[in-house]
């Protein structure tokens, strides 16, 4: 499919027939026709810190797969996604088929098929069987997400969180029968996957949940789900987790079951359920949410019934919140690769606007916020390769535990942050949803806020953590073990005393419930910023020699990031090596 984009000379041959001269609008199209034909290449930061974090020999594996998707992104992917969301090519609830049967199903524009055929080709599903493959999966996924959701991406990681579930906690029944479908990479075979958690009633609180489960006497190991679903994304989805309470449960999350819920069991009929109405969303609109019904729907439990919440977060939603932090990560990207270069070729007043120091200073921010979000997801990437490899220390464990819940928090704010400043180094034309994709990524963003949790939500699950678990102790040492490693610097020490300021604080707030409650949240938001710093400060000391440009821009970015977010009563007009370190942080990237 072409991506319908004119270019220059187009444009030229246009105005040529009108008579016109408009310089402004050649300048667009060469902006237009300079877009990356590759992401993966457009983003040379990726295979450093994949190299430091998954080791180089890992990464080489890895980099045929990733060169080849950016490819298919720039060429297949984006342009779809582009001209479903131009046309409001949306999907669709279709309840019944020709003849008046029930089918339930949801009905696509045939692009999405051909999108999401490249995206599961990809083998972004198949990367991780096993767990072998978390830093590949991460990276694929980081990649598919310049297209913002796209509809596919949603799609995506839930079926990763119920793969993860079924290898993990599921039979050998469940995991015979249906992993070969979730892995394979063949669109029109494939099983993809999806969870339904949520409930009008409770939202976040799924301890309230209602929906219920009574087991099928006529077959044994089978449980009917009666009840109803708020919010279930990937309404098209072959399986469902579902999560429901069997009668005579325990109140509350502990006694909640996950079930795998087939679509259909015959091939034809619904499976007991039952698509009250698609959610009609403010962002990921390629996306089928939908309100559901389950009417004695069959299904089986992923691991025992009464661990059943603990499947639903270690698994599903743990997976999901990953994954999300990863994808905020790749809509920072696309937004400073759009409007980094629209501001070499945009004019004003007689030169390029990324010549302007109010601009440089916008765009080096976005640049220093997508890096700090890459650096703090691959580690915590890595923190998931260990646990899943058994090797992970206690420290590295429980960093693990806090991290993916707060990673996932702050990444989603500050993708939604990134991508404002990119749509105002547009101006006026960055608010034109067929211009560029910002607008789509600026929605997608927040939506991506309440994925799997808001962010009171997420802050109340990592005081629970920390309080209960005894993370902060763990996490202190693995912050100050990367510290240690990122060598004596002015910026380190600025991170460790942020950390010795804070520490007081944050357990005054696990002991002091209340005072938890006002506070804790911006205190998380301060300690995640440590997170960040210290991972940017790792990057930059093994990426060569100090004196190298490698060297050079990362150990910028990181002082640019550190004294934004960590050193008290900081003022850019107090620091005359600013402008310098802005400049260093952007590179070559304006030209």
């Amino acid at each position: 499919m072409s991506n319908e984009r004119s270019t220059v000379a187009d444009v030229s041959s246009s105005a040529g027939e009108t008579g016109d001269h408009q310089p402004g609008r050649e300048d667009l199209a060469r902006w237009w026709a300079g877009r990356p034909a590759n992401y993966y290449v457009a983003t040379p930061n990726l295979r450093s810190v994949l190299a430091l974090r998954a080791g180089e020999d890992r990464t080489a594996a890895m980099e045929p797969r990733l060169h080849d998707f950016g490819r298919t992104m720039a060429e297949v992917v984006d342009p779809v996604v582009e001209t479903l969301e131009r046309h409001r090519e949306l999907p669709a609830h279709v309840p019944f088929d020709g003849i008046g049967r029930r089918v339930e199903q949801v009905e696509f524009h045939p692009a999405y098929r051909h999108a999401g055929e490249a995206v599961w080709a990809s083998g972004l599903l198949g990367v991780n069987r096993g767990g072998d493959g978390a830093f590949e999966q991460a990276a694929l996924f980081y990649l598919l997400s310049h297209a913002g959701e796209g509809g596919h991406s949603c799609p995506a990681v839930c079926t990763a969180g119920l793969a993860r579930a079924i290898e993990h906690r599921g039979s050998p029944e469940l995991k015979s029968a249906y992993l070969p479908g979730i892995f394979d990479e063949e669109y029109d075979r494939c099983l993809r996957g999806s969870q339904f958690l949520t409930e009008v009633q409770g939202g976040s609180d799924v301890g309230s949940n209602a929906a219920r489960a009574i087991p099928e006497q006529a077959e044994s190991g089978m449980w009917r789900i009666t009840g109803e679903k708020w919010f279930c994304s990937v309404a098209d989805a072959d399986l469902f987790a579902v999560t429901a309470r069997p009668d005579g449960a325990a109140p509350g999350t502990r006694g909640l079951g996950c079930f795998l819920v087939p679509r259909t069991l015959d091939g034809t009929a619904p499976n007991g359920f039952r698509i009250r109405r698609l959610k009609d969303k403010f962002g990921t609109r390629c996306l089928a949410s939908a309100e559901i019904d389950f009417e004695g729907a069959l299904g089986w439990p992923i691991g025992a019934v009464e661990d059943g919440f603990h499947v639903a977060v270690e698994e599903l939603l743990n997976t999901s919140r990953w994954l999300n932090a990863v994808g905020s990560t790749g809509l920072m990207r696309r937004a400073y690769l759009e409007s980094s270069t629209f501001a070499q070729h945009r004019l004003a007043f007689g030169r390029s606007i990324g010549s302007f120091a109010a601009v440089r200073d916008q765009l080096a921010v976005m640049k220093v916020e997508e890096h700090a979000a890459l650096a703090s997801t691959l580690a915590l990437t890595g923190l998931l390769d260990r646990v899943d490899h058994d090797r992970a220390t206690p420290a590295e464990a429980a960093s693990y535990r806090f991290l993916v819940n707060a990673n996932k928090y702050i990444t989603s704010i500050t993708a939604t942050d990134v991508v404002h400043r990119g749509i105002e180094v547009l101006g006026g034309n960055g608010t034109i949803e067929d211009f560029s994709p910002l607008p789509r990524l600026y929605r997608d963003a927040m939506v991506y806020e309440s994925w799997e949790g808001t962010h009171n939500v997420l802050c109340a699950q990592v005081h629970r953590d920390c309080t209960r678990l005894g993370l902060l102790d763990h996490l202190f040492s693995w912050v100050r073990g990367d510290l240690a490693m990122a060598g004596e610097t002015g910026d380190g020490h600025a991170v460790e005393v942020a950390l010795q300021a804070l520490e007081p604080r944050l357990r005054r707030s696990l002991a002091d419930a209340d005072h938890a409650a006002i506070h804790f949240r911006g205190q998380l938001d301060r300690l995640t910023r440590v997170v960040q710093a210290t991972c940017l400060l790792t990057e930059a000391a093994n990426a060569g020699d100090r004196r190298t440009g490698a060297g050079t821009e990362k150990g910028a970015v990181a002082s640019l990031f550190v004294r934004r977010h960590l050193m008290p009563g900081y003022d850019t007009q107090d620091d005359a090596t600013w402008p310098a370190l802005v400049d260093t942080a952007l590179g070559g990237d304006l030209g």
